[in-house]
């Protein structure tokens, strides 16, 4: 990898022979259009365009994977050829601005006339380039001091009900999760700062439960408040919860954008807990919108310690095989000599039995394990719930049947007779 350049990757299906199609989407990410103009000489050209750096030509699809208005005026009926482009682009075009290197690789691009599906696949950074750019603040190692959770997986929930529940109510809710044994408790993504729940009572609410929880038992707990807004409110709230003594801040990253998620990353010292609500419109069409890994880079880039990935055999579209390359994301430096892996958070539909198949995926417990349902709704409780997943976790790092470890431990078994139910 060249110290001066980053490179892309991408998905592409055309009737347009796939080469020529790579050659327009260089140039016109970078110092070109559809055709040469006044100005662009071979000397600015060389200084600043884009490189193709392969076409790896893929089995021919049998149509149009998306409609095409500009196609159609031409009366092209294909064929629909498929390949993978790796383009290469100078570093000195965009400089350290996060929201310019997001719009040069997924911009303009998606609106080529001449392809009929285009994904970006993955992005990587020289080492020098990512340095120019923020880094996690805390991360997996932080996150773990903060929560005093030296090993094991963090165990976590969510507040429910969503919504609807007063200040007081969701302190009382915070104080029984607490008592549970939990490690980390969020707020949902559609609960910021309502009416009946302004952040201004409920962080004082809730962390003078936390504060109290932690001082008569010492287990200090991570509450990551919702405080998606926009930039300057984000930061009030974030020093809000810093002076009540909190520890993490949630942000919604798809709705609050690059440049407010940089503004508050530099603004706080908390943890920052990423949540991707709305990657499904950027990513469940194959051949449109962005992987994940391309797109945690990006929102790494802006600092964030915690990303969201969903869970296995959960609620939610994804496959487990890309559940787990996500988590494996997460963990990958973004360049050589770095460390600024973060924390993949698990979560919709999690309980003690998708436990396993997380284990044997992942193999190792940095990780967050967020199950709402799954602790919430145990027959016997919260803190049974909370127990069912750390013998589910023991368990499966043991190698031992679900069934069989729940003969001796009573909270899993009835987390399996209850929730197989339900399934």
């Amino acid at each position: 990898m060249s110290p001066d350049r980053f490179y892309a990757s991408y998905l592409i299906e055309t009737p347009v022979e796939p080469a020529k199609v790579a050659e327009i989407m260089a140039g016109e990410q970078s110092c070109g259009t559809f055709t040469r103009v006044q100005g662009e000489t071979d000397e600015l050209r060389l200084r600043a365009r884009a490189i193709v750096e392969s076409v790896d030509l893929l089995d021919d699809a049998p149509g149009p994977a998306l409609p095409n208005a500009w196609l159609d005026r031409q009366g092209t009926r294909g064929p629909w050829r498929r390949a993978r482009v790796r383009i290469s682009f100078p570093v000195e075009n965009i400089g350290a601005n996060l929201p310019t290197l997001a719009s040069t690789v997924a911009g303009n691009l998606y609106d080529l006339g001449e392809t009929t599906g285009l994904r970006l696949e993955t992005l990587h950074l020289p080492a020098e380039y990512r340095r120019r750019f923020d880094m996690p603040q805390v991360g997996i190692a932080g996150t773990r001091r903060l929560t005093g959770v030296a090993k094991g997986p963090l165990v976590g929930t969510i507040i429910k009900p969503n919504v609807g529940l007063s200040p007081a109510q969701t302190a009382d809710l915070v104080g029984q999760l607490c008592r549970a044994g939990v490690d980390f408790i969020k707020d949902d993504e559609v609960c910021a700062d309502p009416v009946h729940a302004p952040l201004a009572e409920r962080v004082p609410a809730v962390m003078a439960v936390v504060r109290e929880h932690q001082q008569r038992t010492g287990k200090p707990v991570m509450v990551a408040f919702n405080i998606t807004d926009e930039t300057d409110a984000m930061r009030r709230h974030a020093d809000m919860v810093e002076r009540e003594g909190g520890t993490c801040v949630m942000a919604s990253l798809n709705a609050c954008g690059y440049s407010a998620i940089q503004s508050l990353r530099r603004a706080t010292p908390l943890a920052l807990h990423g949540h991707r609500n709305g990657y499904g419109a950027l990513s469940r069409h194959p051949l449109l919108g962005i992987s994940f890994q391309a797109y945690q880079t990006l929102w790494r880039l802006a600092g964030v310690d915690h990303m969201h990935v969903h869970g296995l055999q959960g609620k939610f579209s994804q496959s487990d095989e890309e559940v787990v390359e996500s988590a494996r994301d997460c963990y990958a430096n973004l360049a050589v000599g770095l460390d600024d892996a973060v924390l993949p958070a698990f979560s919709s539909g999690q309980w003690a039995g998708t436990v396993p198949a997380t284990w044997r995926a992942v193999g190792n417990d940095d990780l967050l394990f967020m199950s709402g349902g799954g602790i919430l709704a145990h027959p016997d409780g919260p803190a049974a719930g909370v127990a069912s997943l750390r013998q589910a976790w023991q368990a499966a790092s043991e190698g031992v049947d679900l069934a069989d470890y729940a003969k001796e431990a009573p909270e899993l078994r009835r987390a399996l007779e209850f929730f197989a139910r339900k399934a």
